[in-house]
């Protein structure tokens, strides 16, 4: 019973998803095992689509996100396969569910997979070599970044919800981002085998030695790779993605010398593009349908004549374009901090929220992460009030805190937290960004907050706060220590 669940799945998502018999163009879904690196049996959902003739078609390979199997992009694959004549390959990526192997964190035999599944695409599925594009959420969008810097065949990548750098997004400042770390673990042992990477890396993370663990970033990072990257790149995330941060994003993005297109919306990780993924109306994969249509078979829809910059602000509103990520900001406001002692290592209630719920409920309910500021203890956060806004006004960029810091302790994290705050003292978080300091010596931090695009509203202000305590990250910060802030400090603030 168990092997002919597949089969059985198979032959549902055909039927559920099937066009009419007398439909012509339709598709075909057929469930098959292809030989991924190493021989290692991978298990897809091939669409292909009929009514078009004998092809070769251009071919997209969509490897599946952490976790997550081979159904992941079905619904999307037959509305390329139907609407545009693609074959579209979805597997469960090594290590995962019906796939063998063991999970190696995107290492050489994730990424090689990759190559194995085009090969297999061209050889059995009529995909044609010269048009082959690939793309993913999460897991898979880092796979296709990586696969496009070793592939000359990858023509076009799609990547939604990715990382570019994998200890900047859950090493952040050498604090660790504790809720994702302990997702993606918890998610790895329960739907798949962990490698030895893996392991090993976990081991690390329990006995708090995270630095050890860096060594595996900078080969299963893009960043690192991204002078091999000659394919048309998109990506897509969101601002409050809890385990890919946008900050790496935009700085890949920027560097990126390829053809790209940046679109960054409310949400949080795999949350903007979720119901795309399966063949439901969604802007997101709109664009990732008409990126490839572009790159791989060279229709003539606009997309290369836009702005390849594309932002929603996180807290409403309609679509912004810019010819770069720079150009998002117009100019910088700087509002300067008054000197300031707190007591370390307590917390506030000034919190970043919790990992996948909080950005969730900012991108579909715009619920934002609140606080009230008069209720923050100053005894253990520094609060600076910015003046009130009696216009309207846009965040548009990358808030900077220029703090000139004194610890008390060997080892202090710092929490930065950007508000708009109303007349009530009622505020909902815009942005925020952890650091780690060692030492007792005074320096000056520049703190880089996350990007964002924020609309302030008429009447209210800016409040920037810093504690030493939140519960998303493994924090350094010891009770009894404490923080001396100086007067030279400022916040600059990005504005559209």
């Amino acid at each position: 019973m168990r092997r002919s669940l597949p089969l059985l799945l198979a032959a549902l998502v055909a039927l559920v998803l099937a066009p009419p018999a007398q439909a012509a163009p339709g598709f075909a879904v057929g469930y098959r095992t292809i030989p991924g690196q190493g021989g290692t049996p991978l298990k897809a959902f091939v669409v292909e689509p009929t009514g078009r003739g004998s092809g070769p078609f251009p071919l997209l390979v969509l490897p599946s996100s952490w976790g997550v199997n081979n159904i992941e992009y079905v619904g999307a694959a037959a509305r390329l396969a139907y609407e545009s004549g693609y074959v579209v390959i979805s597997y469960t990526s090594r290590g995962f569910h019906d796939s063998a192997g063991e999970i190696d964190v995107a290492g050489p035999d994730t990424v090689a997979d990759v190559s194995r599944v085009i090969d297999w695409g061209i050889a059995q599925a009529r995909g044609d070599a010269s048009r082959v594009g690939v793309g993913g959420i999460s897991y898979g969008a880092g796979q296709s970044l990586l696969a496009a810097a070793a592939d000359p065949r990858v023509k076009a990548v799609a990547a939604l919800s990715t990382w570019t750098d994998l200890a900047r997004s859950l090493y952040p400042n050498e604090t660790v981002s504790g809720q994702a770390v302990d997702l993606l673990l918890t998610a790895g042992k329960l739907t798949g085998r962990p490698g030895p990477v893996l392991r090993d890396a976990e081991a690390a993370y329990r006995e708090k030695r995270f630095e050890d663990v860096l060594p595996i970033s900078p080969p299963r990072s893009p960043m690192s790779r991204i002078g091999s990257i000659q394919a048309a790149v998109m990506i897509g995330n969101a601002w409050n993605d809890g385990l890919f941060p946008p900050s790496q994003i935009t700085d890949f993005f920027t560097a990126l010398t390829t053809p790209k297109r940046l679109m960054l919306s409310p949400g949080d990780h795999a949350t903007a593009e979720l119901f795309g993924a399966a063949g439901l109306p969604n802007e997101i994969w709109d664009s990732v349908g008409r990126w490839f249509d572009h790159h791989l078979k060279g229709v003539a829809n606009g997309i290369d004549r836009e702005h390849p910059v594309q932002v929603k602000p996180n807290n409403g509103g309609s679509w912004r374009s810019h010819p770069t990520w720079a150009a998002a900001t117009a100019r910088t406001d700087t509002v300067p901090l008054a000197a300031d002692r707190i007591g370390a290592g307590w917390p506030t209630i000034a919190e970043s929220g919790t990992v996948l719920v909080s950005g969730a409920l900012q991108g579909f309910l715009r619920l934002p992460v609140g606080v009230s500021t008069p209720l923050i203890d100053r005894g253990a956060a520094a609060v600076w009030r910015g003046p009130v806004q009696w216009g309207a006004t846009t965040v548009s960029g990358t808030p900077r805190a220029h703090l000139t810091v004194t610890p008390s302790a060997a080892r202090t994290t710092l929490f930065a937290y950007l508000y708009e705050v109303n007349a009530l003292g009622l505020g909902a978080l815009i942005t925020h960004k952890p650091v780690t300091l060692t030492g007792t010596h005074t320096r000056a931090v520049d703190l880089d907050l996350e990007p964002t695009v924020w609309n302030v509203g008429v009447g209210n202000r800016l409040v920037l706060v810093v504690d030493t305590v939140d519960a998303r990250y493994q924090g350094s910060s010891a009770p009894g220590s404490s923080v001396a802030f100086g007067a030279d400090s400022w916040l600059a603030v990005p504005r559209s």
